[in-house]
């Protein structure tokens, strides 16, 4: 058994509470006991909170950090640069890359993560000798860093609504929705209590019509999660109508690709019936902010989703930055800046968006609450930095005040995994730099 005294913790009720003495036995809480004093347990200095899930995340896309922010330019002028970094990966080259991005989230306080995976081929769309070898450099790179992972194998099938894919998204497609589904399921027995293999559908630019019922059909019958970019740009919005005559939530609706195991990812430009149709199916709408303005896309109706019945989780997605912290700010700093007007979140709102919504999303539903029966993910966060000092060292305080480098324990299923930040910045330094020569 292993014990620790959290000297302040967010226990999930809105309530920061003193003196909190956590008993951990098969890395999951036995006891969770406020006002307690046990001398032999490890004492946890600052506020501790649940560790988060980090919903959505492309991990190659880290590559890209500080190179593609200068000048002007748009979503599309980006992806091309994204798809630079994609030519140049092998699964060898995948791991390694994936396992410094891992370390780093590691680093952040996040222990799950939901991988949208779409790079699954060679560089000229062959399959390797294992048709899965970069899903599983992925699912290689999760367990060594020490993270669970929701590996969310994702259909791509075109490069747009009626065009074949070309270029390096040769790589991605699988040619029909029944050979991807082939090719995962030989990936679906690597889960465990660590490993989710869910289902993506791209966009409906990348995956037509036709095709969504089927991706939509497997991940139902494998009861896992299923992601999907949603109505991130106008122009996907504008090129959808043109077409089907619906928006994209309305084709994923009419597809059967809408439940309370869905993620609509970024759905930024939503009609009210988009907000009801997602509202009433329970998807969870997982928010990237970060990535969503450093790419110029928008903000999202974060507060009306919520208020319809699709609960807030939230990403990193390109990984411009991995900070939990910042993500759950942003959510509300942008409503302020959409609405003019303040307090449309409460800092617990996002915690719990943060931390036991976003692991639920990945297919993790016993992670993300310090209470008995949960596994035992906790984040211990420094109250006396030079971004927490004078706070109050509660959960606003945390929400608005700090930042990933504010996290000074990791716990995860009861063991402390701290990363040394030092060693993973070289790490992450040495990885890159290997990828661009």
């Amino acid at each position: 058994m292993t014990s620790y005294l959290l000297e302040r913790a967010w226990l999930g009720d809105g309530a920061v509470v003193d003196d909190v003495l956590v008993r951990i036995e098969d890395g999951r809480f036995t006891e969770v006991r406020a006002g307690a004093v046990d001398e032999s347990a490890q004492r946890l200095a600052g506020l501790t909170i649940p560790a988060f899930a980090n919903c959505h995340s492309h991990a190659f896309h880290r590559a890209l950090r500080g190179r593609t922010q200068r000048g002007r330019g748009t979503f599309w002028t980006w992806r091309e640069q994204m798809y630079d970094v994609a030519g140049r990966l092998d699964p060898d080259g995948y791991y390694a890359l994936a396992l410094a991005v891992y370390r780093e989230m590691l680093a952040a306080g996040i222990t799950s993560v939901g991988e949208f995976h779409y790079l699954h081929h060679d560089p000229a769309g062959g399959r390797y000798d294992d048709p899965n070898a970069m899903g599983q450099a992925l699912l290689a790179a999760a367990r060594d860093a020490g993270l669970r992972i929701a590996l969310l194998d994702t259909c791509y099938l075109a490069a747009g609504i009626g065009r074949d894919v070309e270029g390096v998204q040769v790589r991605f497609s699988d040619g029909s929705a029944e050979a991807w589904a082939a090719r995962v399921s030989a990936l679906a027995p690597r889960a465990t209590g660590d490993v989710v293999v869910g289902a993506a559908i791209h966009s409906v630019r990348a995956v037509p019509r036709d095709q969504m019922s089927s991706v939509a059909s497997w991940a139902s019958g494998q009861a896992v999660p299923m992601h999907v970019h949603l109505s991130e740009q106008v122009a996907e919005n504008e090129q959808c109508l043109a077409l089907y005559a619906m928006t994209p939530t309305e084709v994923l609706a009419d597809a059967g690709a809408l439940g309370e195991r869905t993620s609509a990812v970024h759905a930024t430009h939503l009609t009210d019936r988009d907000v009801k149709l997602l509202g009433e199916a329970r998807a969870f709408a997982c928010f990237c902010p970060t990535t969503e303005r450093d790419l110029g896309d928008g903000i999202g109706p974060s507060r009306r989703l919520h208020e319809a019945g699709s609960p807030l989780t939230l990403g990193s997605d390109s990984h411009a930055v991995i900070d939990a912290f910042e993500e759950m700010r942003a959510v509300e700093l942008d409503e302020r800046l959409a609405s003019q007007q303040r307090g449309h979140w409460a800092a617990s709102e996002l915690l719990q968006a943060g931390t036991v919504d976003g692991h639920r999303s990945l297919g993790f539903p016993d992670v993300g609450r310090i209470t008995a029966g949960f596994r035992a993910d906790l984040v211990t966060v420094d109250t006396a930095s030079v971004r927490t000092a004078g706070t109050g060292a509660d959960e606003a305080a945390a929400v608005f005040a700090a930042s990933a480098a504010d996290v000074v324990r990791v716990v995860r299923d009861g063991v402390d995994v701290t990363p040394d930040r030092a060693q993973v910045a070289a790490h992450l330094a040495s990885t890159i730099e290997r990828l661009w020569r």
